[in-house]
């Protein structure tokens, strides 16, 4: 994976992140939806201070395919979404699905001319409306699995969920290694990949929270020297009042497969062969003129990468 960093004006604002949002009070939810919504619609027109965003590059430019016919169809794609995922997918301030898989989508749409439709649906309802043809692609945060592409088709991914550590900025710690973590406390999700991979590569037992609200908590209070989380979930509390600019990532991006997932792709049935290969195609190109990058600013003003 490459990684293009730019500098832009912008307002701050795995199923690990899919879990955690699944258990926010929907009181909770609907504010960050809404805190996302706004930072969307405010961070064209307001002065914000210039700061460097990193955007991944998940293709590969030397492993381009021939460039697919787009399908013959003259009824409109069904692209179907969850409306409870922000910043993936959410609705919009006048109810509509919104966010960076569904904008992406639709812009795939135009890439290959074609009319397109977009409906909110459950999100563990996603996979078995399009088996029963209630859709013609999955546009949400549905993890790439073998189990997955056991029966359905999906492009190459289009985003990954990368763990990170972040830490108080008051506090000048050393960016995490082996060496640097030895002695420091560092806390971690019970029970998650993360409370994994700290244990197997940093070879540390952190001190473990029942959720990431109560770790971020620590961090903000100063009873933890680094937190190692899901990296979307982090940058939104970075860039949210909760955080009140206490703390910031320190160090690099992780996006070990085995312990944090393949990403996500959009998913297509297993006969819709033809569309699946043309929104490949029309991804790529998204991604080299530029478009992607676009959508990605929009919808991650703090970037977890």
């Amino acid at each position: 994976m490459g990684l293009r960093r730019v500098t832009t004006p912008l307002l701050r604002v795995s199923r690990g992140f899919r879990a955690t949002v699944a258990l926010m009070p929907q009181g909770k939810l609907r504010r960050l939806a809404g805190l996302v919504a706004a930072a969307v619609a405010l961070a064209p027109v307001l002065v914000a201070a210039a700061e460097s965003v990193t955007i991944p590059n998940f293709w590969n430019p030397r492993a381009r395919l021939e460039r697919p016919e787009p399908p013959q169809t003259t009824r409109a794609i069904r692209f179907i979404t969850d409306d409870e995922f922000p910043p993936l997918h959410f609705a919009g301030p006048d109810g509509n699905p919104t966010g960076f898989a569904v904008e992406l989508a639709r812009a795939a749409c135009e890439k290959l001319n074609l009319t397109c439709t977009v409906q909110a649906r459950r999100f563990d309802t996603l996979l078995d409306a399009l088996s029963a043809n209630q859709g013609d692609v999955v546009a949400a945060a549905v993890p790439l699995t073998p189990a997955l592409r056991a029966g359905y088709l999906a492009t190459r991914p289009y985003f990954r969920w990368p763990a990170r550590f972040a830490a108080r900025t008051d506090r000048g710690v050393p960016e995490p290694s082996v060496a640097a973590l030895a002695g420091r406390s560092t806390g971690a999700v019970a029970g998650t990949a993360h409370e994994a991979y700290l244990k197997a590569f940093f070879r540390v037992t952190p001190r473990t929270f029942p959720d990431l609200a109560s770790a971020e908590a620590a961090l903000r209070r100063g009873e933890i020297d680094y937190l190692f989380a899901d990296g979307v979930s982090l940058a939104l509390w970075l860039g949210g009042v909760d955080a009140a600019g206490c703390c910031a990532f320190v160090g690099g991006d992780y996006l070990e497969n085995r312990y944090f997932g393949e990403g996500i792709g959009l998913v297509t049935r297993k006969e819709d062969e033809v569309l699946a290969r043309a929104l490949d195609d029309a991804l790529q190109r998204l991604w080299d003129e530029g478009k992607y990058a676009e959508l990605y600013l929009r919808f991650f003003p703090v970037s977890p990468f």
